[in-house]
């Protein structure tokens, strides 16, 4: 736990470093035997399900929390997953290099269920952004606490692999959305993942220098086509794009900064794109998506407030990094659970009806919400004391 800043007022300090001891408590309840991490074990689209790109930032929400046991059940588990398909991938790589057409429906899936199978019902599911991710997930935790890389080196393996072949491809976002684009904040993924665990020793020599060589590609191609001057006659500096050739800003961005390093968190390109990510999205210390954004209605939020505090803490701006998670803390219910997002300042108001007759009531607990608020409150040094944990 890092304690960089100075301590908040005791009552504030008391109820933020509460609901850190709750969302530790809400994640490891839900934890599956097995490992995985529920998307959310209530709501009907995600029960039964677990993602990579939710359950690798909730890991690293408990990997700070000190929960090892916990984040180690959950690489073991990912590194079962993957290494369950390792022919899949082998052949997929294969049928590229012959140059074969590959239909999406032959690409692994974004989401699990808890038994490592994939899902049967139809999803969005061509999505790279969480095997980098997970790379970067299991590189920080064993960094952080000692371990050797070896134990999930099966999984890493498959991992590399298929971003190593298919990194370049479109492919739906964060939000499953636009699989025509080629996303920037995906791109960040994979090159935050590759670069972390092609330094990290555990590869290969060939492998760690194509994990390298794909990382770098990576930046380099968002550089060229995935910048922006901004809106029309603004003259701010360059700031990271939703996909190649927009124009759009979306919040998932700000992880392109930290933890992906895709751009150094020290140059102009970093700070015009999270001021770009405040400007267009965060109201009130709460963080949209993006504005075309009409899932139950576009609300706000709570890991996105806490992925943009998660950055101004790592800048060093306290205020508005504690700003963030004392939003996030102030829209968790009663009992401490927190949503997906809640119906404040709404994009389209109008389409928030037909996801509550779709879907039923927002997701509550989001796992992901939980693990983020972890990252924050540790950024900022709100995490309960050892002894206390």
């Amino acid at each position: 736990m890092t304690h960089p800043f100075p301590e908040t007022s005791t009552p504030d300090r008391e109820r933020l470093v509460a609901l850190a001891r709750r969302s530790h408590a809400v994640i490891a309840g839900h934890q599956d035997p097995a490992g995985a991490y529920p998307a959310s074990p209530t709501f009907s689209a995600y029960r039964g399900y677990a993602w990579l790109r939710d359950g690798s930032f909730t890991a690293e929400g408990m990997s700070r929390y000190g929960d090892v046991g916990s984040v180690d059940r959950f690489h073991d588990w990912v590194t079962r997953v993957l290494a369950a398909r390792t022919g899949q991938v082998a052949g997929l790589v294969a049928a590229a290099e012959a140059g074969e057409d590959l239909p999406l429906d032959l690409m692994l899936p974004t989401r699990f269920t808890f038994d490592g199978s994939d899902g049967s019902d139809p999803w969005w599911d061509f999505q790279t952004d969480g095997y980098g991710m997970w790379l970067w997930a299991v590189v920080t935790h064993a960094q952080r606490h000692g371990l050797a890389l070896d134990r999930w080196l099966s999984g890493i393996e498959v991992a590399v692999d298929y971003l190593a072949a298919f990194w370049d491809r479109p492919c739906y976002d964060w939000w499953e959305e636009h699989v025509e684009q080629r996303h920037v904040s995906t791109l960040g993924a994979i090159h935050g993942g590759l670069q972390a665990i092609a330094q990290a020793g555990v590869l290969d020599a060939t492998r760690a220098r194509r994990a390298l060589d794909v990382a770098e590609q990576a930046r380099q191609l968002v550089l060229a086509e995935g910048t922006t001057t901004g809106r029309a006659g603004d003259p701010a500096a360059p700031h990271l794009a939703k996909w190649l050739g927009s124009s759009a800003v979306d919040a998932s961005l700000a992880a392109c900064v930290v933890p992906f390093g895709l751009v150094d968190p020290a140059s102009p390109i970093a700070a015009a794109t999270l001021d770009a990510v405040a400007r267009d999205l965060d109201v009130d210390g709460g963080v949209h998506r993006f504005r075309a954004d009409v899932f139950y209605g576009g609300g706000q939020w709570l890991l996105l407030a806490s992925l943009l505090g998660w950055n101004r803490a790592a800048a060093g701006d306290r205020p508005a990094a504690l700003r963030h998670l004392v939003w996030a803390a102030d829209h968790a219910v009663d009992d401490g659970e927190m949503p997906e997002q809640v119906p404040d300042h709404l994009l389209a108001p109008e389409h928030r009806d037909e996801w509550l007759d779709r879907w039923g009531t927002v997701a509550t607990p989001l796992l992901w919400s939980h693990g983020m608020y972890l990252i924050l409150a540790d950024e900022l040094g709100l995490l309960p004391e050892d002894d206390a944990r």
